[in-house]
């Protein structure tokens, strides 16, 4: 497996990182709206440490709007890394799936 692979599986593998997540499918959240949306069980330093790891991962887009900065899900990425593990450990299931390559994937814009 290659380092990306890796960072990919670390990110996913903590319970409350697959919550946030969750709460960053579709749509842009502030650390605070995280917590928020964490029901305030987990604190703003732990969640900030959660998102910096998601987005050393390239699990997450990142704007930044003046002081704060704003997070939503990378599914192109969550997608290809799947493809990958996918290819790498189910061979003859990975054929009958479709299979996003990263090149096909455009960045979705910041102001969507």
């Amino acid at each position: 497996m290659n380092t990306e692979s890796v960072l990919f599986a670390k990110a996913i593998a903590d319970e409350t990182r697959q919550e946030i997540m969750r709460h960053l499918c579709c749509v842009w959240l502030s650390v605070n709206d995280v917590v928020e949306r964490l029901g305030r069980r987990v604190s703003q330093p732990t969640v900030s440490h959660h998102l910096k790891v998601l987005q050393e991962a390239d699990l997450v887009h990142v704007r930044q709007e003046g002081r704060q900065r704003f997070y939503t899900l990378n599914q192109a990425r969550l997608t290809v890394c799947c493809g990958t593990l996918m290819r790498t450990f189910a061979p003859d299931y990975a054929e009958q799936a479709a299979i996003i390559r990263p090149e096909a994937i455009a960045k979705p814009d910041a102001d969507s």
